[in-house]
């Protein structure tokens, strides 16, 4: 059953961790998972979490620290000692875990952690780890694995896995790798086992294994891993000597992380910043994009002041200025969304983007017609007083069709030129794409309806 943090839940636990009550306190989390008791600590101040951690075995400790908010084990970390953070968590983590916990500290304090582990093939890992970039493969991977030699015979490898077992906590695959640790390829423990003692590994295991490099960026990574359906891969040097994996949990907060750092580009925040976060950092993260918006704003007003007398001569063309600037945004941001999932997760292919382009090109033309035949018939049909204005209702009707099929168009090669120069196309999701849409359709739908008021 999924567990829900409720207030009465909350209050009971820390009345009875107050009181330290131990069976108290052990019978309410006794079916709870690192995920839930972490999400309990986040609702409680430092004073309180700190009390309620004393009642966590050394192992939940390690497995909850990981799930809490950034915001929260920082804070949480800052009030423990470099001797309690290896002894009581460090200790019992996997080696990504605990390289990704120490790159978050300063740079003495994590120097101090490193010196009070105890395990100094662990300490060696994660010194290891803490060496590459956090976005790239070796970032992501963890140095605990299961590995035989291609020269072994079964029996030996059984005997070498019950040992090795012992420090791993999920074995999804085994691998085999030749005397100087290259690559070779993978076993399946169902075929160890069912395979006679006296064979051996060269004659069972299967060399098509797919393998990624240290460096490869992470988003790679898990493209990788979602077209070939893999919950663990292996990563190698520059020479194929096997370093460590991946599994398909790192791979999902990468993804997650990722969704939520385009999803703030698109909204027009241009750091990662949290709710929790202080006043200037988000407004640091959320100014400059507001920013290109206000002078988008003022080249579009002066666009209109431009066009001042014409308005004087036509008011009524005042009135449709927020509706041409709002769909030339709207079908901006929905055909620069499209790209930039195509680009994402590449299913533009290799003609894609040419043939993205010439769709755009018709879907623009569609619904620029279906929408631009709409307003047309509504300016037939509801007249103003003075009757039907035909100059006012063929400008906007020319104008809105322009806009649209002009706009699909900027959304869609704007995203693919940021992509093209190595910018996140994300960002023509958001503020940039509307802001451009607005000038080009306030723009637009001036110049035309000059010309077409000279004709009328």
């Amino acid at each position: 059953m999924q567990f829900e943090l409720t207030k009465p839940f909350l209050d009971e636990l820390n009345l009875a961790v107050e009181s330290k009550n131990e069976a108290a306190v052990l019978a309410l989390i006794e079916h709870l998972r690192p995920v839930d008791i972490a999400e309990i600590i986040n609702e409680q101040s430092l004073k309180e979490a700190i009390a309620f951690y004393q009642f966590l075995t050394e192992e939940q400790a390690a497995d909850v620290l990981i799930e809490l908010d950034e915001d929260v084990r920082e804070r949480f970390l800052n009030s423990l000692s470099s001797k309690q953070i290896a002894k009581q968590f460090i200790d019992n983590m996997d080696s990504d875990d605990a390289a990704d916990l120490l790159a978050k500290l300063p740079v003495e304090k994590k120097n101090e952690v490193i010196s009070h582990i105890q395990d100094i093939e662990q300490a060696s890992d994660i010194i290891d780890l803490l060496n590459y970039p956090e976005d790239t493969a070796g970032g992501l991977m963890a140095k605990e694995l299961v590995k035989v030699d291609i020269n072994w015979d079964i029996k030996t490898c059984i005997n070498e896995l019950r040992r090795q077992t012992q420090e791993v906590e999920n074995v999804y695959t085994v691998y085999v790798v030749d005397d100087r640790n290259v690559l070779q390829g993978i076993i399946s423990l169902k075929r160890l086992l069912l395979t006679p003692d006296n064979k051996k590994v060269r004659d069972i295991y299967n060399d098509k294994v797919i393998a990624v490099k240290a460096d490869l960026n992470d988003e790679e990574v898990g493209q990788i891993m979602e077209k070939y359906d893999l919950v663990v891969v292996p990563v190698i040097d520059e020479i194929g000597r096997l370093l460590g994996r991946i599994t398909i949990d790192d791979i999902v907060d990468v993804i997650k992380e990722e969704a939520e750092k385009d999803y703030q580009l698109a909204s027009g925040i241009s750091e990662n910043v949290e709710y929790s976060d202080n006043m200037w950092l988000q407004t640091r993260a959320r100014l400059p994009w507001l920013l290109v918006g206000l002078m988008g704003g003022i080249i579009s007003s002066k666009i209109i002041g431009t066009y001042e007398s014409q308005i004087q001569i036509n008011p009524e063309m005042a009135f449709f200025i927020p509706l041409i600037a709002a769909m030339g945004g709207n079908v901006g941001v929905q055909s620069s969304a499209l790209v930039v999932k195509g680009l994402a997760n590449k299913s533009l292919g290799l003609n894609g983007i040419w043939h993205k382009i010439l769709k755009e090109i018709l879907i623009g033309l569609t619904n620029g017609l279906v929408c631009s035949g709409l307003i047309l018939l509504y300016n037939v049909l509801f007249p103003d007083t003075g009757g039907i204005n035909w100059a006012i209702s063929i400008t906007v009707s020319i104008a809105l069709l322009s806009v649209i099929f002009f706009a699909g168009i900027f959304g869609t090669v704007i995203p693919l030129m940021l992509h093209k120069y190595k910018v996140d196309p994300a960002l023509a999701t958001g503020p940039f794409i509307t802001t451009t849409n607005d000038i080009f359709g306030t723009f637009l739908y001036f110049y035309i309806g000059h010309l077409l008021y000279a004709v009328f």
